[in-house]
Formats: C-alpha cells, structure tokens, sequence
C-alpha cells in the first residue's frame, strides 16, 4: 500500500464528502520510515531526492561523534539508547532519532544529528561516567 503524503482523505469538519479538486500525483508518494539501529557496523545509503540532490541516511550506527564539555569532539562507541521522546517503543527497539538520549562508552548523550538526513550520527555529552 502506498503512503501519500499531500492526500487528504475522509470528511469535511461539517460532516459532508470531501470532494477532491484533482487526483494524486507521483511527487505526492511517501516512504516508508528508516528507523536507524544500533548494530556493529555503520550502514549508509544515498538517496536521491526531488531535484536530483542526494542525502545520506544511516541504516545501522556504532559509533556517535561526541561534543565535550570543552568544545572537542570524540569519536564514541554506542551501547544502547537510554531514552527517546519521539517514541516510546524506540527505547526497546534501540531506534536512534534526533533527541534520543544514548549511552556511549564515555557516559550519556543527546543525538543533535537527524541520522536519516544528515549521514550521522552527532551527539552532545549530557552525564559523564
């Protein structure tokens, strides 16, 4: 089944049928979400996208670019994902997104990086060990 992402669907706030004014088009398709996980290895895939740029999305992660309390970054292995407020169920599944509080080697982190758009995966040091 496709996801669309321009279509609207259902009834008008009235209760009536909403008629559309045309049908859909193929620059209005959708995706299904990339959810990166934690794995052994970093996968990245490019992506064309509308235009003909190119983004780089992480499938898999293993390591996060940490920012240091003195303005240094850190190259730091991922164990586990601690917390995400995005969703709930991501914390089991071990699903990064921007926001989601990782635990690295050197202690907890914020991911500030968007994994799917950005290529990787970039953090800023919260807790320390």
């Amino acid at each position: 089944m496709s996801i669309w992402k321009a279509a609207r669907q259902g009834s008008k706030p009235s209760g009536g049928r909403f008629w559309p004014y045309r049908k859909k088009r193929a620059y209005e398709i959708g995706q299904d979400p990339i959810n990166p996980k934690i794995a052994e290895k970093t996968v990245t895939r490019k992506k064309r996208t509308r235009g003909g740029s190119e983004i780089t999305q992480v499938l898999t992660a293993s390591h996060a670019n940490l920012m240091l309390e003195t303005g240094k970054f850190k190259k730091s292995k991922i164990k586990t994902v601690k917390e995400n407020p995005s969703n709930r169920h991501f914390v089991r599944m071990n699903v990064i997104t921007r926001g989601a509080i990782i635990e690295t080697e050197d202690g907890l982190a914020k991911v500030t990086s968007r994994p799917t758009r950005d290529g990787i995966v970039n953090a800023v040091l919260v807790k320390t060990k």
